[in-house]
């Protein structure tokens, strides 16, 4: 029975620290601010720099939701973060990791970055609604309101030149 128990506490240990083994690590390339939500007017948690480590947890839409070197939980923008990848030959457990997820193989790069915030699963799911299409277009303003907030602000219209067409 004593065997069983070990093997049973071996398996949940292994399942409550898979999470934080599979972690990815990233390099900020670009200054950014990480975020509460991964919407652009999210709360602002903290500022990240360009060089700093980052653990990456998990991919929604264009956004990676990362933990900093300094603890800090949030979202920053995927194309601000550069990936780091595993040695092939450092036998560490992400390397494990690829070849059960289908993701060790040619070298080639076949993904892709959603950079718009949707997912495939979401475009498939998405349905017509009508109300939120009218609130949108609620939004809408007409020349007149143009030309009135244009005259406060000071605007004058101005003429320009079309490029010329390419050869």
């Amino acid at each position: 029975m004593k065997p069983f128990r070990k093997l049973w506490s071996f398996l949940f240990f292994m399942l409550l620290t898979m999470p934080v083994l599979a972690a990815e690590t990233g390099v900020v390339i670009k200054a950014d601010t990480i975020r509460a939500e991964p919407f652009r007017d999210a709360k602002i948690i903290a500022p990240l720099s360009v060089g700093d480590q980052v653990e990456i947890y998990r991919v929604n839409g264009g956004w990676l939701q990362i933990k900093s070197p300094k603890g800090k939980y949030g979202w920053v923008h995927m194309l601000n973060v550069r990936k780091k990848t595993a040695s092939r030959s450092s036998g560490s457990i992400s390397g494990l990791l690829d070849i059960a997820s289908g993701r060790a193989g040619t070298g080639r790069i076949v993904a892709t970055t959603g950079i718009r915030g949707l997912n495939e699963g979401e475009l498939k799911s998405a349905q017509y609604d009508a109300a939120e299409l009218n609130l949108v277009e609620s939004y809408t303003a007409s020349s007149a309101d143009a030309q009135d907030f244009a005259n406060q602000g000071k605007l004058a219209a101005r003429k320009m030149d079309y490029l010329p067409a390419p050869e």
